[in-house]
Order: structure tokens, then sequence, then C-alpha cells
């Protein structure tokens, strides 16, 4: 079972929090990246709360709103302990699991994606773990970002 207990729903892109929405702007701007959210499959914000475990382990919030193109994923993270951080990559470039299916979920129980490849503003390969919830929002999002990849491969 996971240490989180999360919240995923689908929203329009001018609905998620407005500090991730303008962190987004100013991403997609520094990085030149052009009209990328023109054509948005779906956007979801997951709201996770770390479940408090023992004497010294302590409460946690973070949000994540997340953007799937045709050819984009981009999102956006804040939290109690975290300013907002924004990271894109071009669905040609990167590999999306299920994270049920990798390696990593045996040890760490989990649910969401993992988006393993060349990310926007890395020199090297990077991964990361976007968090997603069980229910219909957040498996349809993970079942259209594994689909926005495959196809973007095409």
């Amino acid at each position: 079972m996971s240490d989180w207990k999360r919240t995923t729903k689908e929203v329009q892109f001018e609905n998620l929090m407005p500090e991730m929405v303008a962190e987004i702007k100013k991403y997609i701007e520094l990085y030149n990246l052009g009209p990328i959210l023109s054509d948005v499959l779906m956007c979801v914000q997951t709201d996770s709360e770390k479940v408090k475990k023992g004497l010294f382990g302590s409460a946690e919030i973070v949000h994540q709103g997340a953007v799937v193109t045709p050819r984009w994923l981009v999102w956006a993270v804040n939290g109690t302990k975290t300013s907002t951080a924004v990271m894109s990559v071009q669905l040609k470039d990167v590999v999306v699991k299920d994270y049920a299916r990798t390696q990593f979920a045996k040890m760490v129980p989990d649910s969401g994606i993992e988006v393993s490849g060349r990310f926007t503003d890395v020199a090297e390969n990077s991964s990361a773990f976007i968090g997603l919830d069980e229910s219909v929002a957040g498996k349809k999002f993970k079942e259209t970002v594994i689909q926005a990849a495959q196809d973007a491969k095409k």
C-alpha cells in the first residue's frame, strides 16, 4: 500500500491551481516551446497527502497538475515542502509506463506513471514519477498518456 492518499480529477488547464498555470506558462516561454498547449488531450490535478507514519513521520501535501497533448507532456508539482517545479517531455523522446508494472513498484507500491527519457531542460536522460489515483480520471489519464507516447513515435 502506498504512503500517499491521492485524489485525481480531470480539469481544464486554466482551472489548475493558479500558481501552476502561471509557472507552466513561464516555463513554456523560457524554453521557447511555442503553442504546445493548443491541442490538449487531457489535463488532471492530483492532490496527494502523505500518510503520517510513526512518531517522527510528518504529514505532507503535494499538488500535481499534468497536461498531455499529442506531442507533449507537461507537469507541475508543488507542496507543503516544495515550491512549484515544472517539467516537460516530447512524447517521441520518452517511454511512459504504468508505474504498477515497473520493478520499483514491488519495493514502493503506488499508482501513476513513470516517464523515462529525454526531458526538455535536462542534458542527460532522466525519469520521473507522476502520481495518479485509481479513479476513472486517473486511469483515463494514464491510458491517454501511454497511448499518446506510442502514437508520437509513429
